[in-house]
């Protein structure tokens, strides 16, 4: 299967708040990265592609299935990790695996017990008594355990310390590497964690994709350019973003850096432009600022 979610026009309306419609696709084998700021409808976008939240507008295929029909079967696939986790909090880890064994027809326990190993996590313990990050360790494992086509997490890596927010994305890159038809959406605004993993990337601002490219392509041609503010002509600065002045000369964002550097290779070579990588976070406070 080529695409394994296909979404076409999908909107929610609210009353302080419309969403969409957004055209969202996620090829086989690919990481989806969605950045956006808190309130953008990242959320709101990952709870409509499980039929948690219901579209008022637009088509969501998913595996090539459809809501409301398909429900059991496309649920039976997906691994879901939301914004936070509920569990019975007396019950122990082991009692939660079993639980949920129940929901999916391809439950591995030997593969969850070997997450929970990997993960440091004691079948013994009580959910009550994890941290928030075993908490958020113990729910990709429940995702994981059932060899899911499609992962989708909704800020997993929030909140959590640089060395357990490293080893939930380890995890999910090799998952991803292992699995060629894996495909992945992780939402965050952590952009950190999706310049490590994601393949691609859409940016939502209020309710929109306002941008989306590969994301070897968006950081290669998105670039900040610094001019000497007496080589600077208006052609050089024609297109470009967040332009400031000061005393030592002229900056600005441009998002066809190829197509600069071809008209301008020689303002490049001579020194009169200085060329900065940006990051995937200078991306997103660009577009945000226009």
């Amino acid at each position: 299967m080529e695409n394994l979610v296909i979404c076409n026009g999908i909107g929610k309306h609210y009353r302080e708040f419309t969403l969409g419609p957004l055209d969202l696709v996620v090829p086989a084998g690919r990481i989806l990265g969605i950045i956006g700021p808190n309130g953008a409808g990242k959320t709101t976008t990952l709870k409509m592609l499980m039929n948690m939240v219901k579209p008022d507008d637009g088509r969501i295929e998913i595996l090539g299935k459809h809501y409301p029909r398909d429900e059991r079967a496309i649920k039976n696939a997906i691994g879901y990790v939301g914004e936070e986790q509920f569990f019975y909090e007396d019950r122990t880890v082991a009692w939660t695996g079993r639980f949920v064994s129940h929901f999916f027809t391809a439950w591995n326990e030997n593969e969850f017990d070997q997450l929970l190993m990997r993960f440091g996590i004691s079948r013994t313990k009580k959910v009550k008594t994890l941290s928030k990050g075993m908490r958020v360790k113990l729910a990709l494992a429940v995702a994981l355990s059932h060899r899911p086509q499609l992962i989708i997490l909704d800020e997993p890596t929030s909140g959590l310390d640089p060395v357990i927010r490293r080893e939930l994305l380890v995890i999910l890159k090799e998952r991803s590497l292992a699995d060629e038809n894996l495909s992945i959406i992780i939402s965050s605004h952590i952009t950190d964690d999706l310049e490590r993993i994601a393949d691609l990337v859409y940016y939502m601002i209020n309710g929109r994709i306002v941008l989306a490219d590969d994301k070897d392509t968006l950081l290669d041609e998105w670039k900040k350019l610094h001019f000497k503010a007496e080589k600077a002509d208006e052609a050089m600065l024609a297109g470009l973003r967040n332009i400031e002045r000061n005393l030592f000369g002229i900056s600005g964002m441009t998002s066809q850096y190829n197509a600069f550097r071809a008209a301008h290779a020689e303002a490049i070579r001579a020194g009169d432009v200085r060329v900065e990588n940006v990051r995937l976070d200078d991306i997103l406070i660009a577009l945000m600022e226009r």
